[in-house]
């Protein structure tokens, strides 16, 4: 009776530690170009795109499912059509540079059933000037003269 106690415990311990070690069977099959992308320095109220390239590195097609801004100033745009194995695609990322200041935005990614990637948008907004352009008094000198 000990013995063949003794055996099921051996067993189920065995069994418990292979489940345990057993890697997960999803594989990363979305590679950026570039997981992130800096703007520099941007004037205020004009709006800047840029466009992230992404491959599909797997043996199935990839679907991007969802792609989302952490806040309302930055908008994806992507294509709902599956990537063909080793084809690529393109992320559209547009942020308005509505607020003066330094910005870090994140952009989620989510494929292929559970799978999710995030890229980083960045950059310094320079403050709009209060007025525009001084009239240039030479132009009607010039208007003056016939």
């Amino acid at each position: 009776m000990k013995k063949a106690l003794f055996t099921i415990l051996v067993a189920a311990a065995c069994v418990t530690a292979k489940a345990q070690t057993t890697p997960d069977t999803k594989q990363d099959v979305l590679q950026l170009k570039e997981a992130s992308f800096d703007f520099g320095k941007i004037p205020q109220n004009r709006p800047v795109t840029h466009v992230f390239e992404i491959t599909n590195t797997g043996t199935e097609p990839l679907i991007l499912e969802n792609v989302q801004a952490s806040c309302g100033c930055t908008t994806p745009e992507w294509s709902r059509e599956a990537i063909k194995p080793g084809a690529t695609s393109s992320i559209k990322v547009g942020y308005n540079a509505a607020a003066e200041g330094t910005f870090n935005k994140s952009i989620t990614i989510q494929y292929n059933n559970g799978m999710v990637k995030t890229m980083l948008i960045s950059g310094n907004v320079l403050k709009a000037p209060a007025t525009s352009a001084p009239v240039n008094a030479s132009i009607s000198l010039l208007r003056q003269t016939n």
